[in-house]
């Protein structure tokens, strides 16, 4: 199963995150299917770049994305009307 959800990135005390679409039943650190956008904290205002079409579409496909990238993608749905 297809899920997408957020990868830490980054050194210790320095993460961002990416959004990808990955397989369930491998490891974290595997090759994703795809990447859909990124989030940094740390900047002032929090940087979210997210390709909410691109998301739509995996979901479509059956893809299952976390509770934390759902949130995103409304928070993201939001900013771009």
């Amino acid at each position: 199963m297809l899920r997408i959800r957020l990868a830490r990135m980054g050194s210790t005390h320095r993460p961002f995150h990416r959004f990808v679409v990955n397989d369930s039943t491998r490891r974290p650190e595997a090759r994703n299917v795809d990447e859909l956008g990124m989030y940094d904290p740390r900047k002032k205002p929090p940087v979210l770049k997210l390709d909410v079409a691109k998301a739509e579409e995996w979901i479509r496909k059956g893809a299952v994305a976390s509770d934390r990238v759902i949130a995103f993608l409304k928070k993201a749905k939001r900013a771009a009307r």
